[in-house]
């Protein structure tokens, strides 16, 4: 037993930087949605998504519409009938659509201009866009592949970073936060098959350092600006979600482990994640799903307890719930 503890011990650093960021059907995830408005979305504020098409990015919407507030959700494709759908689930919050290639600095200038002028206020800006360029090594990985992923996970992030602290800088008397969301290899150590992805996720924390460091104490040699709002940044790791960014090239052996162990469906993530990051005071910092506490409680229900995945099987198949619709991949259609 011993032993074991300090196996799992010794893995939880590893998975702990593993992340990745339609049907009506919602699986049975034990987690009862919150329905009511918390005191700062009773205020003019909104919220702004990248990537909220799919996956997490659409959850993380519905669960701040819960909670009252207004949400521009934006994606590369078209938007309409994601924003159609969480109208109809979620009546408590708006939300706004708009198409945007966060890789283009022209198309996030625009989201900024679409945001502020759809939610008045921003609250939070969720940096969630993010694609893995494939599962392969370097060496066989095209050059216009290995531009897209850095271009997209860390420009992206970089120019849509740049325009919501434009905005938040001139909303007198508000709190702005950024959200930027990190994934594997943010903590170093390799990601083999994922090398481009691994590098950008690993940049993020240090830009998150750095802007709290110049939101705080300014640039040496420069004098420091008075900001009429005040703006946080900080991470969001989301852990293992089971997406098309997580599933796509994947091996029975990887879905079986950490895949069948440590991932969770959207609705779930998005169900712990939103009110962590309402709940968000300070400064930089990080706000996990894949806690070592769940780790660990993860790892005891499947090595010790035996306990079955019920999503991956034990030849590492998705198992696919009745009435909801899969892709090739094995991703459940969340509308």
């Amino acid at each position: 037993m011993k032993l074991l503890m300090f196996f799992l011990a010794a893995v939880v650093a590893t998975v702990n930087g593993f992340s990745t960021s339609r049907s009506s059907f919602t699986p049975n995830l034990g987690v009862a949605p919150l329905a009511y408005p918390s005191a700062l979305a009773m205020s003019a504020g909104g919220v702004v998504i990248t990537g909220g098409a799919g996956g997490v990015g659409f959850a993380y919407a519905g669960e701040f519409m819960d909670r009252g507030f207004d949400v521009v959700i934006c994606d590369i494709q078209d938007c309409s009938t994601a924003a159609k759908v969480l109208t109809s689930r979620h009546p408590n919050g708006k939300v706004y659509h708009t198409k945007c290639d966060v890789s283009d600095a022209k198309s996030v200038e625009n989201l900024g201009k679409f945001a502020k002028k759809s939610l008045g206020i921003i609250n939070y800006w969720v940096n969630n866009a993010g694609i893995n360029g494939g599962r392969r090594a370097l060496i066989d990985v095209p050059l216009s592949q290995v531009e897209l992923v850095v271009k997209v996970n860390l420009m992206g992030i970089l120019l849509c970073t740049k325009i919501a602290m434009g905005i938040m800088a001139e909303q007198a008397g508000i709190t702005g936060h950024i959200f930027n969301t990190v994934g594997s290899g943010v903590k170093g150590g390799g990601t083999p098959g994922y090398a481009c992805y691994g590098a950008t996720k690993r940049g993020l924390p240090q830009l998150t350092d750095s802007l709290v460091k110049e939101l705080e104490e300014g640039v040496q040699g420069y004098e420091k600006k008075n900001l009429e709002g005040e703006i946080q940044v900080h991470n969001l790791s989301p852990g293992m979600v089971f997406t098309k960014l997580l599933l796509d090239d994947s091996t029975p052996e990887l879905r079986k482990f950490p895949f069948g162990v440590l991932a969770a469906q959207p609705e779930e993530v998005a169900a712990d994640l939103v009110p962590k990051i309402i709940a968000k005071t300070t400064n930089g910092g990080s706000v996990e799903f894949l806690t070592t506490d769940r780790i660990l409680t993860k790892f005891f229900e499947r090595f010790i307890m035996q306990k079955k995945s019920e999503y991956i099987d034990d030849d590492g198949n998705v198992i696919k719930m009745p009435g909801a619709q899969y892709d090739e991949s094995g991703v459940r259609s969340l509308y």
